[in-house]
């Protein structure tokens, strides 16, 4: 029999924890405190959504502005005219 290790560690104990499908990892008692983190407005899909706020209206401002421009403001330089 091997003799007690002085600091308490147990590499079997902690080979266990650190398996996810283990059972120490289905009783971790920080999951529920975890778990908010990966829910509602946290989610992936949400994160991911709002990565860019404003993206959506910028896009549409500019493009009104762009409409705006081309069809209402007129264009005095005659950029493809001769000049003499």
């Amino acid at each position: 029999m091997p003799a007690p290790n002085p600091t308490g560690f147990d590499i079997n104990e902690f080979k266990a924890a650190a398996n996810p499908r283990s059972v120490w990892a289905k009783r971790d008692p920080w999951a529920r405190h975890e778990a908010w983190r990966y829910t509602g407005p946290f989610s992936r899909f949400n994160r991911f959504r709002n990565i860019f706020p404003g993206f959506g209206i910028a896009t549409v401002a500019f493009a009104g502005y762009c409409a705006y421009e081309h069809f209402f403001i007129k264009d005095d330089h005659h950029h493809g005219d001769s000049h003499h």
